[in-house]
Order: C-alpha cells, then sequence, then structure tokens
C-alpha cells in the first residue's frame, strides 16, 4: 500500500505545467473506481457533486461533516492520490479551516481545494482574509507532517467580479497573496479563452489549474499554454444526472426503456468494488 506521504509526493509530482493533471471529478465511490479504473493518476472530489449526491445545493450549504465522511469514503474506495473540493474551508474563522484541514488529512486525502467566494452573490473575500486562511491550511499541514497539495481558488472570473477589464489583475494580484500564504497552485475557474489563460500562466508562479467542458479548448492546446491542472468540475456528475432523467422521463412518457441500452452491466458495476 502506498503511504498518505507518498501519495502527497505523487501528487505535487504530477502538477506540470505543458504536461497538466487531468481530473475528471467524482462524488462517490462508485464514480472514483470507475475514473481510476479509466487511467485517472489521481482523484478529485467537485463540491457540486458530492452536495447534489447528499441533497444539497451547491454553495457553501453542506456541512463540514458530511462533506469529510464523503471525502473519507472517497479515499478509501482508491489506492490514488486524492484532492477535495471543500469550497471555503466550512469555517467562519482561519482557525476553523485549519481545523477543518486537520480533519481532512485524517480521512487520506492529500490534496485541498480553498476558495475566496464568500456568502452573497458575487461576493469574494478580502484577500488579506482570504490569504490567512491559505496560510491556516498550510500550518496545519505542516503540522501534522503531510505535505498536502493546497490548491488555492480564485472567483474573480467564475462570479464576474468587478470591471471586466480589471478582471485579470484581480486575480493575479490574489494568486499572488495566496503563493505567499502557502498555497501550492492556482485555481481560477471561469476562464477558457487562450490569452487569458497563457497571461495567468506567465504570471502565476505555481501551476495554473483551469476548468474545462464543452467549448473549452482541449487537454493538448491547454497544455501547449502550460496549463499545470485541468479539472471537469461538476461535469461528469451533470451528464450522470442527465441520463437519469432522460430514461425516467421516457419510461413515464411513453412507457419505453431505449434510454436504458447503454447503462454499465450489473456485473461490471459489482465487480468495482469485489476487492
Amino acid at each position: 500500500m502506498t503511504t498518505q506521504n507518498d501519495k502527497a509526493k505523487l501528487l505535487h509530482s504530477l502538477h506540470r505545467p505543458g504536461a497538466p493533471l487531468v481530473l475528471a471529478n467524482v462524488w462517490d465511490a462508485a464514480s472514483a473506481r470507475l475514473v481510476a479504473g479509466a487511467g485517472a493518476p489521481a482523484i478529485a472530489t467537485a463540491s457540486a457533486s458530492v452536495s447534489w449526491t447528499l441533497g444539497v445545493p451547491d454553495g457553501h450549504r453542506l456541512d463540514r461533516a458530511r462533506a469529510l465522511a464523503q471525502t473519507a469514503l472517497i479515499a478509501s474506495a482508491v489506492d490514488l492520490p486524492v484532492t477535495a473540493d471543500l469550497e471555503h474551508g466550512f469555517a467562519d474563522t482561519a482557525e476553523g479551516v485549519g481545523e477543518t484541514v486537520t480533519a481532512l488529512l485524517a480521512t487520506g486525502a492529500v490534496g485541498v481545494n480553498l476558495e475566496d467566494s464568500w456568502s452573497g452573490p458575487g461576493v469574494l473575500r478580502p484577500v488579506d482574509d482570504a490569504a490567512e486562511r491559505i496560510a491556516a491550511a498550510r500550518r496545519a499541514a505542516d503540522r501534522a507532517g503531510i505535505p498536502l497539495f493546497l490548491n488555492a481558488r480564485t472567483d474573480v472570473f467564475l462570479l464576474g467580479v468587478g470591471d471586466p477589464a480589471g478582471r485579470l489583475e484581480e486575480a493575479l494580484a490574489r494568486a499572488r497573496a495566496y503563493v505567499a500564504a502557502g498555497a501550492d497552485g492556482v485555481f481560477v475557474p471561469g476562464v477558457d479563452d487562450p490569452a487569458t489563460v497563457a497571461a495567468l500562466v506567465a504570471a502565476v508562479p505555481v501551476p495554473l489549474n483551469v476548468m474545462a467542458g464543452p467549448g473549452a479548448p482541449g487537454v493538448a492546446e491547454l497544455a501547449a499554454l502550460g496549463v499545470g491542472r485541468i479539472s471537469l468540475g461538476p461535469g461528469l456528475a451533470k451528464v450522470a444526472y442527465a441520463a437519469v432523467r432522460r430514461a425516467a422521463r421516457q419510461v413515464y412518457a411513453d412507457g419505453s426503456y431505449g434510454a436504458l441500452a447503454d447503462g454499465l452491466g450489473f456485473d461490471e458495476m459489482n465487480a468495482l468494488f469485489e476487492d
């Protein structure tokens, strides 16, 4: 078995600008094993996907205990590095974020996303406050002796904060502050145009993470731009739930079952958990 420290070091090594780590984000044990079986070198959760599967809207609505319990379930299902999207750290204070990270490490996870969005539409934490929360997370990981990969997310572009002409500089200012506070990577969701991605890569001194989906540049193009990590976010969960809705609507509308034709086999699903 690979130790937690080994997994943490592996996760760090997988962030290579120009040869990015691609993460097809999961939400439960089955999705984790399916993604691992597809060849993923690491597993990442998506906060939205986890929230939905637990019956909660995304956006700081899930409680820490259930988020961490789901992370533990996923980490126990795979022998790969696991990084968890923990939104704002499930805490009102920096010290609370440190407590969350300590509890996260107890699940076996070796990476975390922490975002700077706050309550309310389009609201970001003051940059000093957000940076102190990153620093608290780093201190907690250091105390535990685990080289946690700390991915600091800024939602400047995702939430459309401020004047569009100033968003790049605002994102860069926040990225630099988070790196100075101990972040190992910077996540800027909401950006997929090559010029902005290239500007971020050039100015951010750690691997850049972007979120990709339909219409975004492909993996090869993002790699050529120097991106170090590509996340699908809640994309897989949305596809899975769309399949559920499509099949359910079909049977209730006309009594047919064609939408079930492409489902995984019963034995194949059972085999995921026959260790």
